[in-house]
């Protein structure tokens, strides 16, 4: 079941299905590594929930919570 990014609590893995965004938007979080397939873990957000630091592809990324409520994910289990 996929579910949005931004849905995923601190510590839980998903990998990446597709990404409803468009533009220079997509262009740059898939030139960073966010494609399908990817595995993502989210590591923590910001105080009010914005932005959220994900790990992937060996590296850590910041993104608005905006843009993490439009890439859809598939949960990994713990």
């Amino acid at each position: 079941m996929e579910i949005s990014l931004d849905r995923l609590r601190d510590g839980e893995a998903g990998v990446v299905e597709r990404l409803e965004l468009e533009g220079p938007t997509k262009r740059r979080l898939i030139e960073m590594g966010i494609t399908p397939g990817t595995r993502v873990r989210v590591l923590k957000r910001a105080p009010l929930g914005d932005p959220i630091e994900i790990f992937l592809r060996r590296y850590s990324l910041t993104l608005r919570a905006e843009d993490a409520r439009r890439i859809f994910v598939r949960r990994l289990a713990a």
